[in-house]
């Protein structure tokens, strides 16, 4: 029998039976729809992930008082009682570091913004040195940044997310507007380019003021973020990094042979933890995939048997006009491996599907990778034809003159 007239064959088999086929390809469709859907949010968020990270630059590293993840209970507690990182710690280090490119500091509450009737509520209010804007890479595409000179004085001048301008300052340029920042005013001077959203939560609904203004509504005494730029990644970041480090451990009088007090972090080690999370879902989820396939593929073999019990006269007669074992084997191989490939294909489109829904429905980022596609395809034949061996060598194997005695 040749390929195309055993393919043509299977699928007039799942045509002639509409309903058996969607039960038997269920387990398969899920299986693959699981993998695609799966590898599609973990590619999505590993690739978003990445690319907010990368915006801070190569080059770029933080020190803070406690990790920017922190995966226990008890870890949380352990860095809650390190000492704050303040304002004269950052002046220290941004005097004495000869290999700080830049160097910049962040201090954040949640709070109300409003103006006028119209107001902003869980709002992130930043505390900028006037560096900062330029170590996140925020472009201000309208307006200016922050300048010394308003650090130096406390101005009282923000600069906002696209959050803020659409929600209070609609229809109208925010430029030279004032707004109360939880009681306090302050002239609007610049706005953000748009960021988006990350895993659904908006990232624009933001606004900063100068750092010393920020202390002098909130305190001095709240812990503080420094961010340095080495220039180049690679030996010089490490250069910067271990002098930073050196500069804070003899601040915070650090003894010789203790670990650190502090926390000092690089795009690379938030990046690579994200992956190993990532990684690891995709594993477990992956698992779950896998038993799907399985039992989608024994009920391909039992679709197969039964199939084979019902065809037992057309199979004798095949081998009366001359088929051999090994032609009835590939032709029932090919119909298991086709009823599979076709269960492949609806599960590739409805993993897509789910994926797609997921990231409209919670703002989850999604990508789509070829190589998870033509993956699910290859698992889902692959299930179908070793699943199908054993109907096949039955039907191979049987006697032609008892399978054309066959009712």
């Amino acid at each position: 029998m040749e390929f195309k007239e055993a393919v043509k064959i299977a699928l007039q088999s799942l045509w002639a039976n509409k309903l058996r086929s969607v039960l038997t390809l269920l387990g398969v469709v899920i299986g693959v729809a699981s993998v695609i859907a799966v590898v599609t949010l973990v590619n999505g968020a590993n690739t978003y992930v990445t690319t907010k990270f990368a915006r801070y630059g190569a080059d770029v590293f933080t020190v803070s008082k406690m990790p920017q993840i922190i995966t226990s209970p008890e870890d949380y507690q352990k860095y809650q009682k390190r000492k704050d990182i303040l304002f004269p710690d950052f002046k220290y280090v941004e005097s004495n570091c000869r290999h700080c490119v830049g160097i910049g500091a962040q201090q954040a509450v949640t709070g109300k913004i409003v103006r006028g009737t119209q107001s902003s509520t869980d709002t992130s209010i930043r505390g900028y040195t006037w560096q900062m804007p330029a170590l996140q890479n925020l472009d201000i595409v309208q307006g200016r940044g922050f300048t010394e000179a308003d650090e130096e004085h406390a101005a009282h001048v923000a600069i906002i997310g696209t959050d803020i301008q659409d929600h209070l300052f609609e229809g109208m340029d925010p430029l030279g507007q004032e707004l109360r920042v939880d009681g306090t005013q302050y002239t609007v001077i610049g706005i953000s380019e748009k960021q988006g959203s990350t895993f659904g939560a908006s990232q624009d609904n933001w606004v900063a003021v100068p750092l010393t203004a920020f202390q002098k509504s909130y305190g001095t005494s709240k812990t503080l973020t420094i961010y340095v730029k080495a220039g180049e990644a690679g030996p010089i970041l490490e250069t910067a990094a271990d002098e930073v480090r050196v500069l804070v451990r003899s601040r915070r009088h650090d003894a010789p042979g203790v670990p650190d007090s502090f926390e000092l972090d690089t795009n690379n080690t938030l990046v690579g933890f994200f992956s190993m999370v990532t990684r690891s879902f995709g594993a477990v989820a992956g698992t779950v995939a896998l038993i799907s396939l399985v039992v989608g593929g024994i009920v391909i073999m039992n679709i197969m048997l039964v199939s084979v019990t019902e065809r037992t006269r057309e199979i004798g007669i095949r081998k009366a006009l001359g088929a051999r074992p090994n032609d009835i084997l590939m032709q029932f191989l090919i119909e298991s491996g086709t009823m599979a490939l076709v269960g492949g294909v609806f599960g590739v489109v409805g993993g897509i599907l789910v994926a797609q829904a997921i990231t409209i429905l919670a703002g989850f980022p999604s990508t789509i990778a070829v190589w998870s596609v033509l993956a699910g395809l290859v698992m889902a034949t692959g299930t179908g034809i070793f699943f199908g061996v054993y109907p096949a060598r039955k039907a191979a194997q049987l006697d032609p003159i008892v399978a054309l005695r066959a009712e």
